[in-house]
């Protein structure tokens, strides 16, 4: 069996940056076994399989190398890229997930808007000791999604430069972990460690700023922010609260595009 793929780096202008997503699409599911072998052997943060159901509805889920995961917003935007491409015709499309509800992804000029749910955190008490321990600047204040821990820090330094222990946050699963911090040159910045879901930290994460985004906003007093994910990729965010949604929206570049044998 042969398949298209497409390899699409998201939330980003230029390839080598921001978050490689691969997009798959196929008439009808394959096996579970088989698109989590995919995901391996392409071994990027994500690959997104998608079934279109009708005109501009499409169902899609997403398989990290090491899990299907519930909510993917870099291959969500990736598989928006694709399908624009494909069909520069249409300006919106709605992708169905199995845990997330609809997702209402748009066409905004030079960028692609997506509709979230509104996750923003809840603060905790009882700081788990994996947590404690497995990052090299101690959190203070801890928030906590169906998600992920949010660590927020004094000031961006501190994002740029904590190291995580891998082995202690993978005692957390199956919650990954965020820090964040204001930023001088946007309105947020963040990392993104994924030891029980994806593996080595996260380049851009998307689905996170459902989070990040509504937290900031209150933070800061304002609807519409900017963001910044700073791994060694990088990757930039327009994100904006909109009743009770969350607007993430990023630009993407094509990487690839082939054909995969299985």
């Amino acid at each position: 069996m042969q398949l298209d793929i497409n390899i699409v780096d998201a939330f980003t202008n230029q390839v080598f940056k921001g978050n490689s997503a691969a997009v798959i699409m196929t008439q009808r599911w394959l096996l579970d076994s088989q698109m989590q072998n995919i995901a391996i052997e392409n071994n990027l943060s994500e690959t997104a399989f998608l079934v279109q159901m009708d005109d501009n509805n499409y169902a899609i889920r997403w398989f990290s190398p090491l899990t299907e995961i519930d909510f993917c917003g870099h291959a969500t935007l990736a598989a928006a890229f694709v399908i624009f491409n494909a069909r520069p015709q249409i300006n919106n499309i709605v992708f169905s997930t199995n845990n997330v509800g609809e997702l209402t992804v748009c066409k905004a000029g030079e960028f692609i808007e997506m509709s979230f749910p509104n996750m923003c955190p809840k603060p905790i008490e009882d700081i788990p000791k994996g947590l404690q321990q497995g990052l090299s600047i101690a959190p203070k204040v801890v928030l906590q999604s169906s998600q992920a821990y949010f660590v927020v820090y004094e000031n961006e330094q501190d994002v740029l430069t904590v190291v995580a222990d891998d082995q202690l946050l993978l005692t957390l699963a199956p919650y990954d972990v965020v820090v964040t911090a204001r930023s001088s040159k946007t309105d947020f910045v963040s990392r993104y460690f994924w030891p029980a879901n994806g593996g080595d930290e996260d380049p851009v994460t998307g689905s996170i700023h459902a989070g990040l985004a509504p937290y900031w906003a209150k933070e800061l007093n304002k609807s519409s922010l900017t963001a910044y994910q700073a791994s060694n990729r990088g990757g930039h965010l327009l994100c904006r609260i909109e009743g009770g949604r969350v607007i993430v929206a990023g630009q993407a570049v094509q990487y690839l595009q082939g054909v995969i044998s299985v």
